[in-house]
C-alpha cells in the first residue's frame, strides 16, 4: 500500500471511529440524568458541533472541525448519524447505523468519500465510554466522557498516519 493510500485509509477509519465516539455518547449522558434510562439515545437527536485536533504519526497536529446530525429511532435503542468534519489538509463524511441492547452498542459505519466500511462495538463501565471502531487491517480505541452540555471524544490508533485525535463537543440548541 502506497502511503498515500494508507493515509487516505487511515483518514476515513479515523472518521468511523469518530463517528463511533459521537454515536456511543448519548448512553452516557442519559445514564446521568436518570438511573432508570431506559432508551439510551432519547436525547441525542439533533445537531452538535465542535473542534478539536489530530495528531498525525509524522507528528504534526491540525485544528479538526465537526458537525453531527442524529435520527433517533425504535423508542431511542438506534440512531443513524450524518457527520461531517474537515481541518486545513482534508475532509470526510460518515455514516453510521448504531443500535443498543443490554449496556452494548454495535453497529456499521461507511465513508462515502473513500469508499470504506466496518464495524462498532463497545459498552459503558464506570461512567465512561470504551469502544473499537474496527475494518480490514485497522482499528481504534475510543474513550468518551461526558459532564453536563459537553462532551470529550478521545481516539488512539497504532496508526503511521494518524496517532490521536482529540474532540469537544457541543450541542445545538433545539
Amino acid at each position: 500500500m502506497s502511503l498515500r493510500s494508507a493515509r487516505s485509509y487511515a483518514r476515513a477509519f479515523l472518521g468511523a471511529a469518530f463517528a463511533a465516539a459521537l454515536g456511543l455518547y448519548s448512553s452516557h449522558a442519559c445514564a446521568q440524568r436518570t438511573e432508570a434510562a431506559v432508551a439510551p439515545f432519547e436525547g441525542l437527536s439533533g445537531t452538535w458541533s465542535g473542534n478539536g485536533s489530530i495528531l498525525f504519526g509524522s507528528g504534526d497536529k491540525e485544528r479538526i472541525r465537526c458537525r453531527v446530525n442524529y435520527e433517533v429511532a425504535e423508542n431511542g435503542n438506534r440512531f443513524q448519524q450524518d457527520l461531517r468534519c474537515a481541518s486545513d489538509s482534508y475532509k470526510f463524511e460518515m455514516k453510521s447505523d448504531v443500535a443498543s441492547a443490554n449496556g452494548y452498542v454495535t453497529g456499521r459505519w461507511s465513508e462515502n468519500t473513500r469508499n470504506k466500511h466496518g464495524t462498532i462495538s463497545g459498552r459503558i463501565r464506570d461512567g465512561q465510554i470504551e469502544a473499537l471502531a474496527d475494518t480490514a487491517g485497522f482499528s481504534a480505541f475510543l474513550t468518551l466522557n461526558t459532564r453536563g452540555d459537553r462532551q470529550t471524544v478521545k481516539i488512539q490508533s497504532k496508526s503511521n498516519d494518524v496517532s490521536e485525535v482529540s474532540i469537544t463537543l457541543r450541542r445545538s440548541s433545539r
